[in-house]
């Protein structure tokens, strides 16, 4: 936050709107799309500057422990930039909004507008609405596809791109919060995701990362038949689109990654050799009162089956550390499967009760110590196999798509292998949006650096 006295923006236009975004993936894509919506609806242009704007949205995260508190907390920093300027906009929006609804706007006066993930497409009639009014506009409603068809045309902002082909999930996990904020799941049709897609190549973009909640559960309405289209079907779909280059996917869940899934691995090139499957706990017991609707075995078993389709695939997932009556052999189960499976990369959390969740009934019984001791335990297993992962690079030469300059700075560039790491190189700007082969020669704590194949070797 600046620390510059709040100010009147700029009387004449462009509008300026600045915008915090919490959370998860999806999330990012929610934040774009507002941006995208009112600069086609009103014209506002985004600003790093509060003081500067006229309109100051927060889209937020429920999924971790006391999400509304932090947004509150946040919302007090705002106020004074509020009471500055007569006529400035404040709105909330995502998952705690669809949360808190009409509550948030009683408890926070300064909040204008408060909006859900699925009605982020009417922000432009919300924010006329409580201009007019001066009275604060609520719309958390589930509207289904509607916003989708609402948003304006995509616009690239770099050589990757997210789209969001399905929101919500039906799997009603004891311990998540997301079936009750963002609703159950809809799949948007085949062709708008696949016209999507081609919009974006066309303006330059060469990696697409496919979102959902639970988005291997993607069953997407084809053309004007009653036939569906699964997750595995729209790779194949999307793999011969000329000019775009790889593939990516999150957030799956096990209980629907199909052998459909697993053989596209081997069968399309364009799919990123990496694969994001939160597993959560390695204890069947703990996994039944999660309600994930897998096996231990079953986990373990269709994980075998990548490897076998992708050897150099590279495996990440999420674990709850502390669930409600986890033991110490509940807890070694998961350290066991962490270590069968070979996960290099992993987000990891201690419990947190999400109110409105099954779990939240349920007596927490693990200390705050034990669990902390536990999570410090696996994430140094996975930090371990990390290492590993990344010093087994050193010498391979990797395709690497070049997304910008290197924060290093010193004439390096930066992009992404398609196991997900960065690497940091020697090269021109010019090559920012390419495919470039990089031989990888060292392993740093947090990235790979490297030099571009062909170059030449100094002493």
């Amino acid at each position: 936050m600046s620390d510059a006295a709040p100010s009147a923006p700029p009387s004449q236009a462009p509008r300026k709107l600045f915008l915090i975004s919490w959370g998860c993936q999806m999330n990012d894509y929610d934040s774009a799309k507002m941006a995208d919506v009112l600069a086609a609806s009103h014209g506002y242009a985004r600003t790093d500057k509060p003081e500067e704007a006229d309109l100051l949205l927060l889209n937020t995260c429920s999924v971790r422990e006391k999400a509304q508190e932090k947004v509150f907390s946040e919302l007090g920093r705002w106020r004074e930039w509020k009471q500055a300027v007569p006529g400035r906009v404040i709105g909330v929006g995502g998952c705690v909004a669809s949360q808190e609804g009409e509550a948030l706007a009683a408890r926070a006066p300064l909040v204008d507008m408060v909006f859900g993930p699925q009605t982020l497409h009417r922000l432009p009639q919300m924010l006329d609405a409580t201009r007019a009014s001066h009275k604060p506009t609520v719309d958390v409603s589930f509207p289904e596809i509607e916003k989708f068809d609402s948003l304006p045309e995509p616009v690239a902002s770099g050589p990757t791109a997210f789209v969001s082909i399905m929101e919500g999930c039906s799997k009603f996990c004891t311990f998540c919060v997301v079936p009750y904020t963002r609703g159950a799941e809809v799949s948007r049709p085949l062709d708008d995701v696949l016209l999507e897609c081609a919009q974006l190549v066309e303006q330059g973009v060469k990696e697409i990362t496919l979102l959902g909640q639970n988005v291997n559960a993607y069953r997407g309405k084809m053309g004007g038949t009653s036939e569906l289209c699964d997750l595995a079907l729209l790779i194949d779909y999307l793999a011969p689109l000329p000019g775009l280059e790889r593939i990516r996917y999150t957030t799956s869940h096990p209980a629907e990654f199909t052998d459909a899934l697993i053989d596209a691995f081997a069968e399309q090139p364009k799919l990123a050799s990496y694969l994001h499957l939160p597993v959560q706990s390695g204890s069947d017991r703990i996994l039944g009162m999660m309600k994930r609707g897998y096996t231990r075995a079953q986990f373990l078993a269709k994980m075998r089956r990548v490897r076998e389709a992708r050897p150099d695939i590279s495996l990440s997932s999420d674990f709850i550390v502390g669930f409600p009556t986890e033991s110490d052999d509940d807890f070694m189960r998961t350290m066991d499967l962490i270590a069968e499976a070979r996960f290099d990369a992993a987000f990891s959390f201690v419990y947190s009760p999400r109110p409105g969740t099954p779990a939240a009934n349920l007596r927490d019984t693990v200390a705050a110590g034990i669990k902390d001791q536990r999570l410090l335990i696996l994430q140094n297993r996975i930090r371990q196999f990390d290492d590993e992962f990344r010093r087994a690079l050193v010498g391979t030469t990797q395709r690497v798509l070049v997304e910008r300059p290197s924060r290093r700075g010193e004439g390096r560039m930066a992009g992404r292998t398609s196991t997900n790491r960065m690497v940091n190189f020697e090269g021109s700007p010019s090559l920012v949006g390419q495919m470039v082969d990089v031989v990888i020669t060292e392993a740093a704590t947090n990235s790979l650096r490297g030099r571009l194949a062909g170059a030449a070797v100094t002493a």
